[in-house]
């Protein structure tokens, strides 16, 4: 195991006050309707927590304004540069845009022009790239070339720090989890929700969501060090992380107790679950707890109070629907 300098309970509070007046304190929900009847595993209690709702529509946003507050003047005169599936971007284009600091985004082509047109309405430079491999090339160049600072989507202690602020969060909202269920991309969610949720909860178990297609983290867990994929296939772009990195990996070591995979086939059911029932436009990686509770996790949930996030849900009605189409 490697170790890294997790947060401290007293570094969480601070952080959490620092962004308060600029976040918003995400409602959670328990999941208690009888239209959940047969859906649902037999547990004592679900609860999910709706990131959805966080400014730029998904969790992303604590973070990203943690690392805008630790650049010096002169990194945030050249500006920053981000590499993104489509959450992280709009998140960095949403901060950049309110701290006054230039934003450059690389994205994959594919994404969902929903997310490409709000970080240019919002002053970024979008990028588009022929894959995410491709977009962490692009902002490697863009770093050597122009000297931006980069803003990375998962590794780096600001983001950890911020999905810590979440996860205290969670735990001061919802106490009686004892089973929380968490999407991995590139693990600096499950990092920091985890570990600002075991600060209060020791005890609380960890569990991890990949996809089939795009299960760097899995991978990494069982061979000790980080491992990156030579492909990447799923409809969750937005858990579409070529390679784990060293810090957020290492912080998963400390934190994630285990990990379940979770096929698109899950996924769509989640997203349909959530429209079906709530109401909610959920992007794939959203719908990934809730696919994994009533898969993979249902049987031995029974008893348990169950802690799921519904991380993000930047997605147009005409992505929603060609996903759900398969």
């Amino acid at each position: 195991m490697t170790d890294v300098n997790l947060p401290t309970f007293d570094q969480i509070t601070a952080a959490a006050a620092d962004i308060a007046a600029e976040t918003i304190r995400t409602p959670v929900l328990a999941l208690t309707s009888d239209r959940w009847r047969g859906i649902l595993p037999d547990a004592a209690s679900i609860t999910v927590k709706l990131e959805l709702f966080q400014q730029a529509g998904s969790f992303k946003a604590r973070g990203v304004l943690l690392g805008l507050r630790r650049l010096d003047a002169v990194q945030r005169q050249v500006g920053v540069v981000a590499a993104s599936g489509g959450n992280h971007a709009l998140a960095v284009s949403w901060a950049a845009q309110a701290a006054g600091v230039s934003a450059r985004i690389a994205m994959p082509s594919t994404v969902d022009p929903l997310r490409i047109e709000g970080c240019r309405a919002m002053g970024a430079e979008v990028t588009l790239c022929d894959d995410m491999p491709a977009a962490f090339a692009e902002m490697d160049r863009v770093v050597a070339q122009e000297g931006r600072a980069i803003l990375h989507p998962f590794d780096g202690a600001h983001m950890t720090l911020g999905a810590a602020v979440c996860g205290a969060e969670y735990a001061a909202q919802a106490p009686q989890i004892d089973t929380l269920v968490v999407p991995v991309g590139g693990g600096g969610l499950i990092g920091g929700l985890g570990h600002g949720f075991k600060l209060a909860k020791p005890d609380v178990q960890v569990i991890g969501v990949e996809p089939t297609g795009a299960d760097s983290m899995t991978r990494s867990l069982a061979a000790g060090h980080p491992v990156a994929l030579d492909k990447i296939a799923t409809i969750a772009d937005s858990l579409s992380a070529p390679k784990a990195m060293p810090y957020s990996f290492a912080v998963a070591q400390q934190v994630v107790d285990r990990m379940v995979h979770v096929t698109d086939a899950q996924m769509r059911a989640g997203m349909g679950h959530y429209m079906d029932v709530l109401r909610l436009l959920a992007e794939p990686a959203c719908a990934a707890s809730l696919a994994a509770i009533c898969g993979p996790l249902r049987d031995e949930l029974a008893g348990k109070h169950v802690g799921i996030i519904a991380c993000g849900s930047n997605v147009s009605v005409a992505r929603w629907q060609t996903v759900m189409a398969g």
